[in-house]
């Protein structure tokens, strides 16, 4: 892992750049953590790049390709308005921006402001927990750098996130064991509408359920509904284990090889480069100097 100097000769103002295979996604936390910086964190991976803003060690702000990250988008996302309700806001309030927004929402009713640092808040962490799984690509701290004045920041204790993103790790490398190839397609099982009938499903899972036939793969049906491998992988798994569905090859019989599980590559004697903790320690000095 390299450090670099971005056209700056102070030291103070020095960023951090790094590979992700070197320092991953919990161990930069910790470090921003522990230091309690002010400043973005910037992951990209192939086409994907991810944003996050800290103050004082505390996450306030998150932007992700392929999302907005506008107000009104939040909002669908978290069921607070639908998405004719949103296209018809913005319409009408192109001017505005994500704060003067939220007050003129609140103040005619719409929605209130426990609805506002909800959406923000499930925003936000749908965005870091993803980051959580990302193995490789290419990190870049920039201190004190801070997003427009425009957005809404809620300020989380990145403690928590942490802590929840590690046991997530966890529960992936456990259903990426019991499902590991999401080239595999999924058909029902002998009479799904009794157990349909006896099953409590989320919209999420009628959505996937609604994909299910055996030209679609697992991974075409989680593009389809813009779910990552974990979210899809924890939604299969409980139609499994319900009896609503079971695997099958797709009709061509053809498909690509599906990537080894974290678990599985232990196993098989391939692990993740080690750091030491003097390693640790001499990043954790250099980043509090930024």
């Amino acid at each position: 892992m390299g450090w670099t100097v971005p056209g700056q000769k102070s030291e103070s103002k020095m960023a951090l750049k790094g590979n992700l295979q070197d320092f991953g996604t919990t161990q930069l936390l910790n470090l921003v953590h522990m230091a309690r910086k002010t400043g973005s964190l910037q992951l990209s991976k192939t086409s994907d790049v991810a944003e996050l803003y800290f103050r004082e060690g505390r996450l306030i702000h998150t932007l992700m390709t392929g999302s907005d990250g506008l107000l009104t988008s939040m909002l669908v996302r978290s069921g607070k308005l639908s998405s004719e309700q949103a296209r018809a806001i913005q319409m009408r309030a192109k001017e505005q921006d994500d704060k003067r927004l939220a007050l003129i929402l609140i103040q005619n009713g719409y929605i209130s402001k426990t609805d506002v640092v909800q959406s923000v808040t499930r925003y936000m962490l749908d965005t870091v927990y993803r980051l959580f799984t990302w193995t490789e690509g290419q990190f870049y701290f920039e201190p004190n750098k801070q997003p427009e004045h425009t957005r809404i920041t809620v300020p989380i204790e990145l403690g928590n996130v942490i802590m929840e993103g590690s046991r997530r790790i966890q529960e992936l490398e456990r259903l990426q064991d019991e499902l590991p190839d999401l080239n595999m397609a999924l058909k029902f099982t002998d009479r799904p509408d009794a157990k349909l009938r006896n099953i409590s499903l989320s919209p999420v899972e009628w959505k996937v359920v609604s994909y299910v036939k055996p030209t679609n793969t697992i991974r075409q049906i989680a593009q389809a509904n813009k779910m990552t491998d974990f979210q899809i992988r924890k939604t299969v798994y409980g139609m499994l284990q319900a009896g609503l569905v079971e695997l099958i090859r797709p009709p061509d019989g053809a498909r690509p090889s599906g990537r080894p599980s974290a678990s599985s590559a232990r196993r098989s004697g391939a692990t993740a480069p080690s750091v030491k903790r003097g390693v640790i320690h001499r990043l954790i000095d250099r980043i509090k100097r930024l």
